[in-house]
């Protein structure tokens, strides 16, 4: 395969951040939920192009143009290759920042966004989610998955926001406000814009409003429901960040043991991506399938019954024997997988962020994206060793340290250098009294081949969800998707419609019991994703059918 740059690197988390952002659920889309009650807007033309005059010292408008239905132009859709074979509807294009200044350095920041509004509209509003570091914004449709209608050719009114900077590093993270609005006092304000412009747009508020985004987006999105918990009746956070800082020091973690075991070049750097050849992975793989598979009642290359899973599956399985050759792992790449799907920890043993579940994704793309990379040299190209360090440095540590690298990094003091940070950006929060009492209901999945955030955590953090509410599944929801990585990809049923399913809970009151999902990996299959704790279970018939499973709860 050809190597990855960094640059391409940083282009897979856009893609994340764009596309990913709305990777979704519930096959079989609900017409009713779905196409809400459109209403066409006359003189729509005209509406749009008076939105300039709201500009003012606090907020200015670059654009505010209507938009003739076609497809999404070129140069978004470069941001992400299958935006652009999307045919939107005609729309009112808002572009502008709010509140601009001039900050840390004399560069310039404000809250940069896009709305669309619909020339029918079904009385919704969406805020579509950022990924990575945000620094950019992405075409506000509200894209879901590949074979759905986005958001706003539903007829929804879709915003979208840059976090409150520009760029692709965390370089803006030294400016106070900055770092603040990226990690949560951004998204009020723009939604709140938002709100405004539909209003005076249609002359009516939005009936329902909601959130969705995926990574950093799914952060974002159990953020709003945390720190602003009237603002959106229902929210969806995919494979979330919530407890970003926490998982930013298991990059390091990572880094820092593939590092010890990779070959060198000849400058002796650590060549990361060879730290484990597709080889390696792919062994690790087929072993845990082979331990796992069947444990939900079917071999059919995925892991539904993950929780079992975890008792049965060792990695020393795959340890080489005195004079074997091949088809196994060395003493030194087995503890290496230990202590990563183990999780950082200090050198006492107190860990600082979560396990990692074994899953068959290990050997996709996906995953070697972020832990190692595909750069034969010395230059690593891996996520966790350019975004994650530069996030590290900049972002997490206060105060920033440019100088820091895994291999200094002192996870003894590690919980020190971020708490600062930790406060204002994870979403770690499960007091819901407000956002409940506002009806506001919340939709979480997390693919359990996630390579970046663990499944583990938000299990663990919806456990204490039940600890405190008991039966927080009248408002709040997990789905767990076997082998998928980062929002998609991996050995999974990646493409599903979580929007359909927010919106009939939302106001129809009909909680998912379940989400229909299908994917590219596995033609023809589909797949029901089951609310934690409750996995899908082969009860017999056509093993391509979501319906011959049926959702149990783990013993």
């Amino acid at each position: 395969m050809a190597e990855l740059h960094v640059h391409r690197a940083k282009n897979c988390v856009r893609r994340i951040a764009v596309a990913c952002v709305m990777a979704g659920t519930l096959g079989g889309a609900a017409p009713h939920a779905l196409a809400g009650v459109q209403h066409a807007v006359t003189g729509v033309p005209a509406n749009c192009r008076r939105l300039v005059a709201l500009a003012s010292h606090h907020l200015v408008i670059s654009t505010a143009h209507w938009q003739q239905a076609g497809p999404l132009p070129a140069a978004a859709g470069r941001m992400m290759p299958m935006l652009g074979r999307v045919r939107l509807p005609a729309n009112c294009l808002v572009r502008g920042v709010l509140d601009p200044r001039v900050g840390v350095g004399g560069v310039k920041y404000g809250l940069g966004f896009e709305l669309r509004m619909p020339a029918k509209w079904n009385g919704r509003f969406l805020f579509q989610g950022g990924g990575g570091l945000d620094g950019f914004i992405a075409p506000a449709i509200g894209f879901v998955a590949p074979g759905y209608k986005p958001a706003l050719s539903r007829g929804f009114a879709v915003i979208s926001s840059d976090g409150g900077h520009e760029g692709f590093t965390a370089a803006f993270a030294v400016d106070q406000q900055a770092r603040l609005d990226y990690a949560y006092a951004g998204l009020g304000p723009v939604a709140r814009l938002g709100k405004r412009l539909v209003e005076r747009f249609y002359g009516r508020p939005a009936r329902d409003s909601y959130f969705y985004g995926c990574s950093n987006g799914g952060r974002e999105a159990m953020m709003v429901a945390e720190r602003f918990p009237t603002l959106f009746n229902g929210v969806v956070a995919g494979d979330p960040g919530f407890n970003l800082a926490r998982a930013a020091i298991a990059e390091m973690w990572n880094v820092e043991h593939l590092e010890a075991i990779a070959p060198k070049d000849s400058q002796g750097r650590p060549i990361l991506s060879e730290a484990f050849s597709p080889a390696d992975l792919q062994l690790v793989s087929h072993a845990v399938l082979k331990a796992c598979d069947d444990l939900d009642g079917l071999r059919d290359g995925m892991i539904n019954n993950f929780a079992a899973c975890q008792k049965v599956f060792n990695p020393r399985v795959l340890l080489c024997k005195q004079g074997t050759r091949g088809h196994c792992l060395s003493e030194a790449k087995v503890k290496t997988l230990e202590a990563i799907f183990g999780g950082p920890h200090t050198s006492s043993g107190h860990p600082l962020y979560a396990s990692w579940p074994y899953d068959a994704g290990i050997d996709t793309m996906g995953w070697r994206v972020w832990k190692l990379g595909t750069s034969r040299t010395g230059a690593p190209n891996s996520l966790d060793a350019t975004l994650g360090v530069d996030a590290m440095r900049y972002y997490f540590m206060t105060p920033p340290d440019p100088h820091m690298t895994p291999a200094t990094f002192n996870f003894n003091r590690a919980l020190q250098v971020t708490k600062q940070t930790r406060a204002i950006n994870d979403a770690t929060g499960t007091f819901f009294s407000s956002f409940i009492a506002h009806g506001g209901k919340l939709i979480i999945y997390q693919g359990l081949s996630d390579p970046v955030f663990s499944p583990n955590a938000i299990i663990a953090w919806y456990r204490k969800l039940i600890a405190q509410y008991h039966r927080p599944q009248r408002w709040a929801r997990l789905f767990l998707v076997p082998g998928m990585n980062h929002c998609f990809g991996g050995p999974a049923t990646d493409q599903f419609d979580p929007l359909s399913a927010i919106v009939r809970w939302t106001e129809d009151k009909k909680p998912p019991a379940q989400i229909i999902a299908h994917g590219p990996a596995f033609p023809g299959v589909t797949r029901p994703l089951c609310p934690y704790p409750r996995y899908a279970r082969y009860k017999g018939g056509n093993p391509k059918s979501a319906t011959s499973f049926e959702c149990v709860k783990s013993p």
